[in-house]
């Protein structure tokens, strides 16, 4: 049977969540959406109903963050409740509804990769765990581990820049974005590892051929499917 971290959603029981829920973490340029969409084709033609979710896709607050984001002044606190309300919203209105219709549901990132950002910024470990005690807890996670200077090269060759915020600048770890991003990355990974011992996630080598980590997956996650819902 399905459980939450917390008390979960009002008037939402466990046992009528009969879907699969799959996670997949990681840094930007790790390779983690381009597998999200391979291993979405292959669930489909396996035969298996597929509904996709991630960051900042609620048609509720997705614009106004997205727009919020481009002055780099919010505050880390603003910032948590506008991903925790995103997620809110893509959990009451897209990941329950699904997962009760049997559906598998495969989240490009979850609360962990919200948990972490907020913890090397400061954040108070046992506040962000009860704001997140709504989340359904998966039926498996991998995280997508590349090292930081992949991570910058992966992101040059993408869009030719390092993004604000995934470079940690709000921080103050360095003037210079390159060495920002290099220190910023090595905590976010850093946190990961904290939480893989708590979360269990399964750990990717992500440095590998995009083939390579495509297959390991599918070979990971085809136990799940043959199970019953846990």
């Amino acid at each position: 049977m399905k459980r939450f971290y917390g008390r979960g959603l009002p008037k939402v029981a466990p046992k009528d969540l009969m879907g699969k829920l799959i996670v997949l973490e990681g840094a930007d340029g790790s390779g983690r959406s381009t597998q999200a969409d391979l291993l979405t084709a292959w669930l489909e033609r396996k035969g298996y109903a597929t509904v996709n979710v991630g960051l900042n896709r609620s048609t509720l607050v997705s614009r106004e963050l997205g727009e919020a984001k481009q002055g780099n002044v919010l505050t880390r606190t603003t910032l948590t409740l506008f991903y925790a309300t995103d997620f809110a919203d893509q959990l009451e209105n897209r990941i329950i509804p699904a997962l009760k219709a049997g559906f598998v549901v495969l989240a490009d990132r979850y609360i962990y990769t919200l948990i972490a950002r907020d913890m090397v910024r400061g954040g108070n470990r046992p506040w962000l765990e009860s704001l997140y005690g709504i989340a359904i807890v998966p039926d498996i996670v991998f995280y997508l581990q590349v090292s930081p200077r992949q991570l910058i090269e992966r992101n040059f060759q993408k869009h030719a820049s390092l993004d604000h915020w995934e470079s940690g600048m709000d921080l103050g770890l360095s003037r210079d974005m390159f060495q920002s991003f290099l220190k910023y990355q090595g905590l976010i990974q850093a946190e990961f590892e904290r939480m893989q011992k708590a979360y269990g996630f399964d750990i990717i080598n992500g440095n590998r051929s995009i083939r390579a980590i495509a297959k390991d997956l599918q070979a990971r996650v085809e136990p799940i499917l043959g199970r019953s819902a846990a």
